[in-house]
């Protein structure tokens, strides 16, 4: 059922799509105030140093041939005075964007978290967790800091070159010819290396998902790895994912950080052109109409050569963060492009109070294409009636409550409460009508009390602990050391399993439903603590439409009709005793439990 596994990469998508990029900037957009402070600021910044040669072209070529010293101590000053303001504007543009960053990630991230919210289940069942954890958390962080500065630090570093090259033209256009001859060769070497880099960076992305989902797979499976002593085979496919993922980004990072040497070396090509050619070549240029050679107009051309390609090579940086983050854009609109496979049709209207009257109507279901779990399913169930589910493992009983609760769409058919096509009502005002208890008895951080609370957000202490008494499970928690307010660990950890689906039941009780489903939920409790629940229930089942599914027969016997699913179908439906005077599917289950409960039995005695 899955599309991948945490040892199967996602596919990658060749072209370089621009309007992923484009799309992004629905982000940016929100925080547009802020990013033309961050960018005005930055402008005069450049300005500011772009004033830095000039000051020392005039100090050397003018004022040390004249030993004007007044001239020279004023200009040192206002060079001292231009650093301090560049130093300042750069603090206050790094606070801004700081600020913009974090924005993004919270936009982002909500909205990634909003659509996931909505998601039906056959997208968690399709895909590791880990792997989409690594979309909100890490890709997210990289397109976002991508967004605050990489993309502004582009658009500013091209400006930089703009008034670069205006201040080069300006004081020599002759060396300015000189310094941008090595432009189209570094321009032909990203060419050449853009296509490998992508790819690279696209398998490393494929990569160090993989290492993360494996990662959240182990942790949550950390007991079951030391029961089975897995834990050297589990490092070594572990160290082979990591190693994996370095292999490409190693790759990644030698292609990219091949473009620093290459304008480097360009870059001190240049350089020594320009001595060579203002020395030899363009000499007239540089004497002055009284006869001295004017050194300082080359010295400011050097300068400007290193800012030129000082642009040349942060763009070279942000270049390859770009082919991060198309890769991480990727992945995060894969998710916010995921379809709702469950949610309100255009005219869905809510579901008014109901008896609890259920029809399964011809329904059939596929998790898979081609692959039916259930095969045209057709029964009625009458407001009040509690109906037992049991049968092989696999058979569809959990597909039939998961269709009641419309956590999939049926395949064909319909499911219908009253009347009502579960299709054409919204799901809260479905949902809220409905208690159900699944098999993963799952237990938040916090107290118990907010563990109970989270059935009915509304409710006070006292009903809490009344639906705690109901079920029995007032009388563990009040010997706990801090009774209802004692907080729980991650999934309940250091509850045992019986404890934890007795506070889930509590929860799912006080939700006060008028269609219970209990789905093993008595699976994890010995038989003495079983007692209490079933009588603590008892009273809380009738007037309410119930479905119940159960290995453990003996806790079904008095449901008002038990069905017996195989294959898909209904096999066998009627009252206990009704299915044991027929002595068909449902007895010899029961008579096979009911021997090996007595066989246990004697072996103990």
């Amino acid at each position: 059922m899955a599309r991948n596994k945490f040892n199967v990469d996602e596919e990658l998508e060749a072209p370089f799509n621009w309007q992923q990029f484009k799309r992004a900037f629905v982000y940016v957009k929100r925080y547009k105030g802020m990013v033309a402070g961050m960018f005005c600021i930055s402008i005069v910044t450049i300005l500011l140093g772009l004033l830095s040669p000039k000051i020392q072209q005039w100090v050397i070529d003018r004022f040390i041939p004249d030993k004007n010293i007044a001239l020279i101590v004023t200009f040192g000053v206002c060079y001292l005075l231009v650093q301090i303001g560049i130093i300042l504007l750069n603090r206050f543009r790094s606070k801004i964007s700081i600020r913009v960053g974090q924005s993004i990630v919270t936009d982002m991230r909500t909205d990634i978290y909003e659509h996931l919210q909505k998601l039906g289940f056959d997208y968690y069942d399709s895909r590791p967790h880990g792997k989409i954890l690594t979309r909100v958390i890490n890709y997210v962080n990289s397109v976002a800091d991508f967004l605050a500065n990489g993309f502004i630090n582009a658009i500013l570093e091209f400006l930089n070159m703009f008034f670069i090259l205006f201040f080069m033209l300006a004081t020599s256009p002759k060396l300015t010819l000189v310094i941008l001859a090595g432009l189209p060769v570094f321009i032909v070497y990203i060419i050449i290396t853009k296509p490998k880099q992508r790819r690279f960076r696209q398998k490393r992305a494929n990569k160090q998902s993989n290492t993360t989902a494996y990662l959240a797979e182990n942790i949550n499976g950390a007991k079951v790895t030391q029961a089975f002593s897995r834990e050297e085979m589990n490092e070594g496919i572990y160290d082979g994912l990591l190693g994996e993922t370095r292999k490409y980004y190693l790759r990644a990072v030698y292609l990219g950080h091949g473009m620093w040497p290459m304008s480097a070396i360009i870059m001190r090509g240049v350089q020594m052109a320009i001595y060579l050619t203002g020395v030899f070549v363009f000499i007239d240029d540089f004497i002055s109409p009284d006869g001295i050679f004017q050194l300082g107009m080359i010295t400011a051309m050097v300068q400007y050569s290193n800012r030129f390609w000082g642009p040349i090579q942060r763009l070279g940086n942000i270049y390859n963060q770009l082919l991060d983050t198309m890769a991480y854009l990727e992945r995060i609109f894969q998710v916010l492009d995921e379809p709702v496979s469950v949610d309100d049709a255009p005219n869905a209207t809510d579901l008014p109070d109901i008896n609890g009257e259920v029809k399964f109507d011809n329904v059939l279901f596929e998790y898979e294409k081609g692959v039916p779990v259930l095969r045209h399913v057709s029964f009625d169930v009458a407001a009040g009636e509690s109906i037992a589910l049991v049968g092989p493992t696999g058979a569809g009983k959990s597909t039939i409550i998961n269709l009641l609760s419309r956590f999939y769409n049926v395949t064909e058919g319909a499911v219908l409460i009253d009347g009502h096509d579960l299709n054409d009502v919204t799901l809260k005002s479905l949902r809220k009508q409905m208690g159900v208890m699944l098999q993963d008895s799952f237990i938040f951080s916090g107290t118990i009390m907010d563990n109970i609370r989270y059935g009915r957000l509304d409710a006070t202490d006292e009903e809490c602990i009344a639906a705690a008494k109901a079920v029995h499970a007032d009388e563990f928690i009040r010997h706990m050391e801090k009774g209802y307010f004692t907080e729980t660990r991650e999934r309940g950890d250091g509850l045992s399993a019986g404890q934890k689906q007795l506070i889930n039941f509590a929860r799912t009780l006080l939700s006060d439903p008028r269609i219970l489903i209990l789905d093993e939920a008595t699976s994890s409790i010995d038989t003495n603590t079983e007692q209490l629940v079933q009588e603590g229930i008892a009273a809380l089942l009738k007037g309410r439409t119930s479905f119940i599914v159960a290995h453990r027969l003996s806790t079904i016997k008095n449901c008002d009709r038990i069905m017996y699913i195989e294959a898909g179908r209904i096999a066998e439906s009627g009252s206990h005793a009704e299915l044991m005077a027929s002595k068909g599917l449902y007895y010899k289950l029961y008579m096979s439990q009911l021997n090996q409960l007595r066989d246990i039995a004697e072996q103990a005695v």
